[in-house]
């Protein structure tokens, strides 16, 4: 720049500057979250932690047909070099299998506090909050009242051949329900009903939301699906009812969305800025506000419309990390269970 004014070069000198601190933020202004939650849901409280916090958000959404095993087969293969720096996950099992390979940092949120035992790792691991359930839903043309199935073993029953639903079980909250029946009734049993469960042409399909949509539109008479998937529908005001099922047996598999810290991550201190955040009772609020409907974890936040609060429900008595372990057990066998449909 030989021979530039001392003003021209100041006024570079300057643009300079801009331009360095818009390329690269430093450590502490960014966090990046890999999420399987669905992304109409998680993308505005994330946001909102944005605009509260100053934080910029890297989010990297999962498919709705991959829920949540995308990223978390993200996390596990950068576990060398991790990329991100929270796992926000829709349901509990992926957490606990990234916790059994060293993925997860623990981390003890002071908004954990409140959140009962159950749904969190008692190192600090992963922590659970703004909770769904695994429901029927039913078609109220197709089924009445006094025929409703109310167990999970209906599935099985001769009359629904052909009529019943269930979202694949290699992925999300399918996944997680097979490997509860699998530590509730062990392998022979669970193998033995899902071999009876093929044989009533059970129709296997790619998401909980589309078994949702096969029963409104009286495709299917009914399906068992996720209460975030449920109130969809009867917010739509198709012709569809819920059913907790085997709240005289087992029990209905309540399962939360978990926040973690990702082990050695990039960003730790906003990273837990947003886990902080997420645990909060406003987040859970505006979870159960929201279209989403999902039940909040914390005493005394309001319980959404069409959905009952955790307490009311009887809880089936698994275990998250067990689940984690036979889930590893288990998805070779579903891998050729899928396959020879």
């Amino acid at each position: 720049m030989e021979g530039a004014k001392p003003g021209r070069l100041a006024a570079l000198a300057l643009l300079a500057g801009l331009l360095g601190a818009g390329c690269g933020r430093s450590p502490g202004s960014e966090v990046v979250v890999y999420t399987s939650e669905d992304q109409v849901f998680s993308e505005p409280i994330l946001k909102e932690f944005e605009k509260q916090s100053g934080v910029a958000v890297r989010a990297v959404y999962d498919t709705e047909e991959t829920k949540s095993a995308g990223v978390a087969l993200r996390l596990l293969a950068e576990r060398g070099r991790p990329q991100a720096d929270v796992f926000w996950a829709n349901e509990p099992l992926r957490p606990v299998m990234l916790e059994r390979q060293g993925v997860l940092a623990p981390y003890e949120s002071p908004n954990a506090r409140g959140i009962p035992a159950r749904y969190r790792d008692s190192a600090g691991h992963w922590t659970g909050f703004a909770a769904r359930a695994r429901v029927i839903l039913y078609n109220t043309r197709q089924v009445g009242p006094e025929e409703a199935p109310t167990s999970v073993r209906d599935l099985i029953d001769p009359r629904w051949k052909g009529r019943a639903g269930l979202a694949n079980p290699l992925f999300g909250t399918a996944t997680t329900q097979v490997a509860a029946l699998f530590t509730l009734w062990g392998d022979q049993a669970t193998k033995k009903f899902l071999d009876a469960v093929k044989a009533n042409a059970v129709k296997i399909v790619a998401s909980n939301g589309e078994a949702r949509d096969l029963v409104a539109a009286g495709e299917l008479a009914w399906a068992v699906v996720d209460t975030d998937d449920a109130n969809v529908a009867i917010r739509q005001r198709k012709p569809v009812v819920v059913v907790y099922p085997d709240q005289h047996g087992m029990g209905t598999l309540v399962m939360p969305n978990v926040v973690a810290l990702v082990k050695n991550a990039p960003h730790p201190e906003p990273g837990k800025r947003l886990v902080d955040y997420l645990l909060s009772r406003g987040v859970e609020e505006r979870l159960a506000a929201s279209e989403a409907a999902q039940m909040p974890l914390h005493p005394g936040v309001p319980v959404p419309a069409h959905v009952k609060p955790v307490s009311a429900i009887r809880d089936m008595p698994v275990s998250f990390p067990a689940l984690g372990k036979t889930v590893d057990e288990i998805l070779p066998y579903l891998n050729g269970w899928v396959g020879a449909r």
